[in-house]
């Protein structure tokens, strides 16, 4: 890694799904290329490739020449330079498409290239550094972490996770506390965001190492899922209790793979193939009905989840200002083709550091549960998996109100 800075500008953009943390990140990668950028501008991508494509910038540099508004723009939830989801074709055979992409660097004189996503913005990374070393084209590329899933390779964990995992240990609380309150027998069961990795749902259990408050069972798309033994699961609780509360990642599957989901679905998938999904809780709801007879709802956490910014976790939000600024510096000093990574050096006490990984080794892969996380009969977590989940949505931040509603900032 030559460690010099290579003169030119900065382009930054937002992909994926959104989180309570996304603009914290690019506040970080903002504030680390005004300090190690000398001088250059950074550009903001609206809508991310799909944006820089029809040459929609904004110059960063005028947006945010006050300290105030990137500090609001720290507590602001969803991507305030907007999204999309957009799957950049092979390199290979497909130079004419990749050309017309480096054509706009050159003409915004652009050399350092920070993308904030998950999984499918890590491939955008690799992909643009593929071509860019394949032509000589010297730029640094760097792939800045974003997901509440936190299932990307190669990290502790991601920004944006913390604050949904809180969003997620807090409401699941509440919908306890408010079930408890009748001795009629019924069942709720909560659906939470996680189509291959169930760590967001695991965080609905780290009550119980805090005040012993967390759902009577759990399931997560690590473990197939058996129809026969949730029956069993639910009807053994309700001879123990009569208010059952059940946490479900909204990617369980069967064994032969299809979700349990599925029949509530359309069959339509996004550009990287996921099938949309929704309607577990619904699934379950109708069989419990059915089969059991009792009183049951569903509850759809959906977007709420990843939009809570009254619920931010102070550690996610410190952790994901930090790996933005990390990002910029590295690239600045040489890096390229990395994502940047948080790594966990101990979690009694709690204490993180910013690190990098190469970026190839990270598209498209993912990171599941652990196996130690998960309990043998595969109805829920290890208090091991709760201690190590619940440093992450340590500490509160108090939004700044105007007429009883937080203010947020638009770009």
């Amino acid at each position: 890694m030559a460690n010099e800075f290579l003169k030119g500008n900065a382009v930054v953009g937002q992909s994926g799904g959104p989180t309570a943390a996304i603009n914290a990140t690019l506040a970080g990668v903002i504030r680390g290329f005004f300090k190690y950028g000398q001088g250059h501008t950074i550009y903001g991508m609206r809508n991310g490739m799909e944006g820089f494509l029809e040459e929609r910038l904004v110059n960063l540099n005028e947006r945010f020449a006050k300290e105030s508004d990137i500090e609001l723009l720290e507590h602001t939830p969803a991507a305030a330079l907007g999204s999309c989801r957009k799957k950049l074709p092979a390199v290979e055979g497909n130079e004419d498409y990749y050309e017309k992409v480096f054509e706009l660097f050159r003409k915004y004189d652009i050399r350092y290239f920070f993308y904030i996503g998950g999984n499918d913005s890590m491939d955008t990374v690799a992909k643009l550094s593929a071509y860019s070393k394949k032509n000589d084209y010297e730029m640094r590329f760097v792939g800045v972490p974003k997901t509440i899933d936190n299932d990307l390779m190669g990290t502790d964990h991601t920004p944006g996770f913390g604050s949904a995992a809180k969003y997620v240990a807090v409401t699941m609380s509440e919908i306890i506390r408010d079930c408890a309150v009748y001795t009629k027998p019924a069942v709720t069961i909560v659906e939470i965001m996680g189509r291959d990795a169930g760590w967001l749902t695991a965080s609905a259990a780290i009550g119980r190492v805090v005040n012993g408050v967390e759902p009577d069972l759990l399931y997560l798309p690590e473990r197939n899922f058996s129809m026969e033994e949730f029956l069993e699961d639910v009807k053994a609780k309700l001879e123990e209790k009569p208010n059952v509360v059940v946490a479900v990642s909204e990617g369980i599957h069967f064994a032969d793979g299809r979700y349990v989901g599925e029949g509530q679905q359309s069959g339509v998938a996004d550009v990287f193939g996921h099938k949309y999904l929704a309607g577990t809780g619904k699934m379950l709801e109708n069989t419990v009905k059915e089969q059991l007879g009792c009183k049951v709802r569903s509850v759809e956490l959906n977007i709420s989840q990843r939009c809570a910014a009254h619920l931010l976790s102070k550690v996610d939000i410190e952790e994901s200002v930090r790996v933005g600024k990390a990002a910029a510096k590295a690239a600045t000093e040489g890096a390229s083709r990395i994502m940047m990574t948080t790594d966990r050096i101990s979690t009694e006490p709690y204490v993180s550091e910013v690190g990098m990984a190469d970026v190839q080794d990270i598209a498209n892969q993912i990171k599941h549960v652990y196996d130690e996380f998960i309990n043998e009969r595969g109805n829920h977590v290890t208090d091991e998996c709760c201690r190590y989940l619940l440093p992450l949505i340590m500490g509160e931040i108090q939004p700044k109100y105007e007429g009883g509603l937080p203010v947020h900032i638009i770009i």
